[in-house]
């Protein structure tokens, strides 16, 4: 493949509840799909526990590595909300009362007729120097450290929350899929999708059996950021396998 010019970056889903199996992630799944759409090479994705440690060292390591990182989860009112000190001790700043944040959620909750209570409060504080994220649902800001971006847990929220964020980063040029059905095993095949990759290295080629009413079949699917290489792939594959 041609040399990556794309940003790249990294999904961390943070969420003891995630790990459990007793909640169903989409946040992965969303995330990856616009990130990619927009032209944002998604290199790695973590799913990880809510514990403060761990957050620190996967942060450490992954930061330094891509172009943008996202996360999720964790940065609620509860005590297992710990994903906020985390950041910060990673980033080695000081987590503060945002006062900012502070204003804006003491008004969401006056206008609800709701006390801001002290669990309530929790999520103004935010690491020393970071940006808040606007959050159009709970008011509740997200933040961002340097290339780390970090967001509710909440599928509605964090989504939300995202389309504010892919405005203003900056992207590269989005790929281009198409998907070839073939009703026949994938072993059949193997050979020449081997044959077509070599030939066109700008495009990606990945095999998907599936098996439907016990007959065997296989997608396959072709990914470039050059179209013209991408049809002159599929129309390879197609030729090959009808000869076969």
């Amino acid at each position: 493949m041609k040399k990556n010019k794309n940003p790249t970056a990294c999904v961390i889903i943070i969420g003891n509840e995630i790990l459990s199996g007793r909640t169903l992630d989409t946040n992965k799944n969303y995330l990856c799909k616009e990130l990619t759409s927009n032209g944002v090479d998604v290199i790695e994705s973590r799913v990880i526990k809510d514990d403060v440690k761990k957050i620190i060292s996967v942060i450490n390591e992954v930061r330094k590595k891509y172009t943008y990182i996202f996360t999720t989860g964790g940065i609620g009112p509860t005590h297992d909300d710990v994903t906020s000190i985390a950041i910060a001790k990673a980033f080695k700043v000081n987590l503060v009362k945002n006062t900012k944040a502070l204003k804006i959620l003491k008004k969401f909750y006056s206008s609800n007729m709701l006390p801001l209570n002290e669990a309530r409060e929790k999520m103004a504080l935010i690491p020393k120097g970071a940006e808040l994220l606007h959050n159009p649902i709970t008011k509740a800001a997200g933040f961002r450290m340097m290339n780390v971006y970090v967001m509710a847990g909440i599928p509605e929220i964090m989504e939300a929350m995202f389309k504010n964020i892919i405005k203003k980063i900056k992207c590269g040029t989005p790929e281009v899929s198409r998907t070839i059905l073939f009703n026949i095993p994938e072993s059949n095949i193997a050979d020449c999708l081997s044959k077509v990759q070599k030939k066109f290295i700008e495009v990606e080629i990945g095999s998907y059996p599936f098996m439907k009413k016990e007959k065997r079949g296989v997608n396959v699917v072709l990914r470039s950021k050059e179209k013209d290489k991408l049809k002159k792939a599929e129309i390879e594959i197609k030729k090959m396998i009808k000869e076969l």
